[in-house]
């Protein structure tokens, strides 16, 4: 089991793909990719473990462009449309992947043309971000066949071409809308996102799904603008705001073929300058000679606050990913900019250059965050992790149990008698033992139930797992009624009662759910499970705010380290 897992996150860190290394050069040359009908130029720069620089977003969820040209092109011709979008601009701050498809034939062919893109979609394998351009010819191959099988797609660009209808079945899709016949053309883009009319950007008139905001269409009727200048306004007014993958029935990394798992999940895409949040790059070399990493995310308000008053959460990416996993992917952020929380995303792990940080070092870090910013309240700091991060999290909620008052684990456990990434799950449980009737630690834990990689417990399938053990070692430290057989008669998705059980619907791909319960000590909600139906081995962003919820309820006193709940 252990080789096994740590085979299988290594492998989804790597993006489980042939990838180009990302690199800096706005004068990157495009490749032909292999195995098509179409000619396609494509410079694809993924790597979701590999932090080529500090700075920028991470890897693998940010914008792939695809152009559909006028006509067909060479790939010089290919890397000419690229720069005269201006999409090559955006390499430095978003590692970003983008090319040109040209049609199968000399033009168009709507049915063709159809498969060659499906084909193309599978050759992926995997993509989180993916955004199609269609230009005049293009745009009118993308507005009446690609926008009618769109369910993969974060966004579309229409730059004059012809209208297109929606189909009856067709998944919605973010839409920007440009040139000749703009208006008529959208009709369709709006009837698929069931958008209304909400305003006007800089003459743009904005659309919008009143359940769902990313959902929108803009419509922009100008025909006098360059090609830079139009995806310059797709940008700010669409193309930033969202990405989309599939984590349905599966993991996304895993890879699926076009149409697979229905229509992929919509999430907003972190964007700092939007939520008005403050990140610094925080690079220490005050321990030893060695170097620590970790990024800071500060809202606006919160270095005005008064003295102790700001929350701190800390989030742990997982097993080799890039530092800004969290921040990126987990929704806790766009929480923060909410809540004014003040969020740090550590390099716990160690990558080339920088040290591993450790459970000590990890409080280390705590305690240099507090001195160097005396907003921050010391009672209500937080942890939350992604797998072998959130097992990082739930052992420091039982070893640095003085420190916090919650733990949030999302897909990941504890695994019994096993040292996985140093932690030992039997060390723990004797220290929760040693701690029982005078330590408490709250707990939330998310997982999915289609989970693979770190396996959700399931009737007959349940026992030594390490998301049952991580709930058995909480409920010891915590002094509750530990649960040692499980019945799925009881509870469907945790196999034992929870107090106060509800359904929590989300607007994600085909209607994925949450499954929340409680598990109490007197009338105190401890521990929080949060089951995430159909669900594979990822962050869910809407879980952020879900564990939110139950953080903000408990602090740590200072003298005597007890916890405080404050229903």
């Amino acid at each position: 089991m252990k080789k096994f897992f740590l085979l299988v996150m290594t492998m989804a860190v790597a993006g489980l793909m042939q990838a180009q290394a990302p690199q800096q050069d706005a004068g990157v040359k495009l490749t032909e990719m292999k195995g098509l009908q179409q000619k396609a130029y494509v410079y694809r720069s993924m790597g979701m473990g590999d932090l080529t620089q500090e700075d920028g977003h991470l890897n693998g969820f940010t914008p792939f462009y695809l152009v559909y040209p006028d006509k067909k092109v060479d790939e010089v011709q290919a890397m000419g449309l690229i720069k005269e979008l201006g999409i090559d601009k955006q390499l430095e701050q978003f590692n970003i992947s983008f090319g040109v498809v040209n049609p199968v034939g000399d033009t168009y062919n709507n049915d063709i043309d159809l498969k060659a893109y499906e084909t193309m979609l599978d050759s992926l394998r995997t993509f989180a971000n993916l955004k199609i351009i269609g230009i005049d010819n293009g745009a009118t191959f993308v507005n009446q066949v690609v926008a009618n099988h769109a369910g993969e797609l974060a966004g579309i660009v229409s730059i004059n071409g012809k209208a297109g209808k929606a189909a009856a079945n067709a998944a919605p899709v973010p839409a920007f809308i440009v040139g000749k016949n703009a208006a008529n053309i959208a009709k369709s883009y709006i009837t698929m996102n069931k958008a209304q009319l909400m305003g006007k950007e800089k003459q743009m008139q904005i659309y919008t799904n009143a359940e769902e905001p990313l959902l929108r269409v803009v419509v922009s009727n100008t025909t006098s603008q360059t090609l830079g200048e139009i995806f310059q306004d797709a940008w700010e007014t669409l193309l930033k705001k969202n990405y989309r993958f599939n984590n349905y029935r599966h993991t996304w990394y895993e890879g699926q073929k076009h149409g697979q798992y229905g229509t992929y999940e919509l999430e907003p895409f972190l964007n700092l300058d939007d939520l008005k949040v403050k990140r610094n790059i925080v690079v220490n070399e005050e321990r030893g000679g060695q170097k620590m990493l970790w990024y800071e995310y500060i809202p606006e308000g919160v270095m005005s606050a008064e003295k102790g008053t700001v929350p701190l959460v800390l989030l742990l990416h997982g097993n080799n990913n890039d530092p800004r996993t969290q921040a990126d992917t987990s929704g806790w952020i766009q929480v923060a900019a909410k809540e004014k929380i003040f969020v740090a995303e550590l390099e716990w792990q160690g990558k080339p250059g920088y040290a591993a940080m450790g459970h000590d070092g990890i409080e280390t870090t705590v305690m240099q965050i507090l001195q160097k910013y005396p907003q921050i309240d010391p009672t209500r700091i937080y942890t939350e992790g992604l797998s072998a991060g959130a097992m990082t999290s739930t052992a420091l909620g039982i070893k640095k149990s003085h420190l916090f008052a919650a733990i949030g684990a999302m897909s990941g456990g504890i695994f019994p008698g096993n040292a996985l990434l140093g932690i030992g799950g039997n060390a723990l449980m004797n220290e929760a033992t040693q701690k029982r009737g005078f330590v408490e630690t709250a707990y939330v834990c998310v997982a999915g139930t289609d989970d693979m990689v770190v396996r959700y417990p399931k009737n007959n399938d349940w026992k030594n797992n390490s998301i049952v053990y991580a709930w058995q070692v909480y409920e010891t430290m915590n002094g509750m009624e530990v649960v040692d057989d499980y019945d799925f008669g009881k509870n469907e998705a945790f196999g034992q009662a929870v107090s106060n059980p509800v359904t929590f619907k989300t607007n994600k791909g085909d209607g994925i759910t949450m499954e929340i319960g409680y598990l109490n000590k007197g009338d105190v909600p401890l521990m929080k499970l949060v089951a995430v139906m159909h669900y594979g081995h990822w962050n869910f962003q809407p879980a952020a705010q879900v564990m939110w919820d139950h953080f903000k309820h408990f602090s740590r006193d200072l003298q005597t380290k007890k916890l405080v709940y404050h229903p």
